[in-house]
């Protein structure tokens, strides 16, 4: 036996008829707290949204990603409809190519989730070619879009279309730049009146159309005003929009209408200048009793909050992180100044999604020559990439003021559907001096020593690997000039690394091992004068940290696991930022600093006044002189420093 039909309309009744009945809830803020503050309440009355696409055609095909971005944006903003202003396909073709177009436009705009209505530009109608019927392409676009002029309402609100290509068809072929074909037909007129007069209950009225036929400088001698005065005697008429001219346009408010003119969506632009009115852009139009008000929201700009999950960041994180690991030598300047060679950088893409990269070298005073100018690359997830840039520098001459040639990181990280930029990084441009004569580093007559005054530091460029993770030890002479406040005097830190800081002139060594910092800190009463120099060592043997005061365990702390490295500078007088900036400056004078890959001390030592290298020794500055903006350091591999802001180089006695 069949199973009985019910009708859909009774199958709607009885389901509201067991809905509970509405509760009606009193106005106003409700809470349990008493305060004086009064908070107005929202207006209750009825509103909606609809979005309007610019002119699609004009630019290269890359402009239909455009248009996908903009259908990925509407259906997060999720207005009531779509309204378009023409231009939909290239055109200018016969049918075949023409019905092409169509679909490619068409099969990206059915993925709307809400309706989407066309208007008729001059690329949507124009036939170029043989076969040129005499209406061109209009029954094309009537028959796959729609009506080349019709009127809907929705919630109290007319949307009228108006058709500005009829042409002439005694003239040839359509042309809107012919005066005689920028006329409005008198059978579209006579519609248009009739119209008005079939929407004069609706609140409000908006007209869409492809020419701004009203900017009389581009359209001269056309009946617009004609039109206008119809759209004025109904008297709820709003707003006009039109596209074609692919520029945002204002064309005033006229006897309470306002005209604009959109600039695309995915159509020519001669670049994306937003206040110069280039845009690829929808216009947000916000539908209230009262009237309408109209916004430009740039496409790809709507964005998705439910992407931003623990996952996404992790990983956007790990690209924010890439930078690039020198693979040649530091490039070397002789003390004429001049110098030229190959750097060679290694990029790796730690992430799970593709990332696109910019490297751009620059430098002050045009002192360096690059080659190429710039480094565009994309890497996949997981992909890495070796570059080379010919570096050379062309002015004589090495004073302090020397510019260190740099290279900006730009990276921009592509999510489905979307380009996230990251924030640009600066990285120095590896480069030093030949090996300065044997004399530079011999013991001088007079000792000198780095004085910082609280905003200068030495700096020196390390990458994550040139120290092994494994034994070490830091180690410097001090002398700092206040008893307050905490500062370092040697640091790599940045949740890694390493540092030896005073706080309160009491000596700390800390270290992050293990996912954590250790810290070895001198007792409280170890406070360290402000008259007479310290020398202060930290170790890792890589079982515990140790602190030396003076060649005295201060301090000791058991320490296991790796230690995490980071790809910030080195500074002398300072404690470097996540952009590598120096930051919690020391005030006071260093001495002979030393960073060694072996554990130097195991028992109390005699501190010696001057450091000596050896096949341990990464860095040894004995801070006497600089050779223009460096400082060498007397290791195997001529490492140096470069001065950040102005530390000063002053005679001082002998260490005790």
């Amino acid at each position: 036996m069949c199973p009985r039909l019910i009708p859909s309309a009774l199958v709607v009744g009885l389901l509201i008829g067991s809905l509970p009945a509405e509760e009606t809830i009193p106005p106003g803020i409700h809470t349990t707290r008493k305060s004086e503050r009064l908070l107005p309440l929202p207006k209750e009355e009825g509103v909606f949204h609809f979005l309007i696409y610019g002119d699609r055609t004009g630019g290269p095909p890359e402009g239909l990603r455009v248009l996908e971005q903009a259908v990925k944006d509407t259906n997060l903003l999720d207005p009531d409809l779509v309204m378009t202003v023409g231009d939909l396909v290239p055109g200018y073709c016969a049918e075949e190519e023409w019905l092409r177009d169509a679909k490619d436009y068409k099969d990206i705009m059915t993925n709307l989730k809400m309706p989407w209505f066309p208007v008729a530009g001059n690329h949507d109608v124009y036939w170029r070619g043989e076969g040129r019927p005499p209406l061109e392409h209009e029954a094309n676009f009537e028959k796959h879009f729609g009506p080349l002029w019709y009127w809907f309402a929705h919630k109290g609100m007319g949307f009228l279309v108006l058709y500005t290509d009829e042409g002439n068809p005694e003239k040839g072929a359509k042309d809107f730049t012919s005066k005689d074909q920028n006329q409005m037909s008198e059978e579209q007129l006579g519609w248009l009146e009739k119209s008005l007069a079939e929407m004069k209950s609706l609140q409000h009225v908006c007209v869409f159309m492809h020419h701004p036929r009203w900017i009389e400088r581009t359209y001269p001698g056309t009946n617009w005003d004609r039109v206008h005065q119809k759209l004025v005697a109904v008297g709820n008429v709003r707003a006009v929009f039109a596209g074609h001219i692919h520029r945002l346009h204002f064309g005033g408010n006229r006897d309470g209408i306002d005209y604009f003119a959109l600039a695309t969506t995915g159509g020519s632009v001669p670049g994306i200048y937003p206040g110069a009115g280039y845009v690829h852009h929808m216009n947000l139009v916000t539908v209230r009793p009262g009237g309408i008000q109209v916004s430009v929201l740039p496409v790809g700009q709507v964005i998705y909050p439910k992407i931003y999950t623990l996952e996404r960041q992790d990983d956007l994180d790990k690209a924010r992180g890439i930078l690039p690991e020198l693979l040649s030598p530091r490039l070397p300047l002789g003390q004429d100044g001049l110098g030229a060679g190959l750097v060679q950088l290694r990029i790796a893409n730690p992430s799970t999604r593709p990332v696109e990269l910019a490297l751009v070298p620059s430098a002050e005073g045009n002192e360096w020559f690059f080659a190429p100018e710039h480094v565009h690359a994309r890497l996949e997830a997981g992909e890495e990439k070796t570059f080379s840039l010919t570096v050379a520098r062309t002015k004589e001459g090495l004073s302090a003021g020397v510019g260190i040639p740099t290279m900006t990181l730009e990276t921009d990280y592509l999510t489905e559907g979307a380009r996230v930029t990251l924030p640009p990084r600066t990285i120095n441009i590896p480069v030093g001096m030949k090996t300065p004569d044997a004399a530079y580093f011999a013991a001088p007559a007079e000792n000198k020593v780095v004085n910082f005054d609280g905003a200068s530091a030495l700096r020196v460029e390390m990458t994550p690997t040139e120290l092994p993770d494994g034994p070490f030890t830091i180690e410097a002479w001090v002398r700092p000039t206040n008893t307050t406040g905490t500062a370092p005097f040697i640091a790599k830190t940045e949740q890694s690394e390493f540092a030896l800081n005073l706080a309160n002139n009491v000596p700390g060594f800390h270290c992050f091992l293990g996912g954590k910092y250790v810290s070895a800190i001198a007792p409280t009463d170890r406070v360290i004068p402000t008259d007479a120099w310290t020398h202060v060592a930290g170790t890792f043997d890589g079982q515990e940290i140790r602190l030396y005061v003076n060649g005295q365990l201060a301090a000791k702390v058991a320490a296991r696991g790796p230690r995490a490295t980071n790809a910030l500078p080195l500074f002398i007088g300072a404690d470097p930022n996540a952009k590598s900036q120096p930051t919690q400056y020391f005030i006071g004078s260093v001495d002979e600093v030393r960073l060694s890959t072996s554990v130097r001390y195991t028992d109390a030592f005699t501190p010696a006044e001057r450091h000596a290298t050896d096949a341990a020794t990464l860095l040894l500055f004995h801070c006497e002189e600089m050779i223009g903006p460096f400082l060498p350091s007397d290791s195997k591999d001529n490492r140096y420093a470069i001065r950040a802001g102005s530390p000063k180089f002053v005679p001082a006695k002998l260490h005790p």
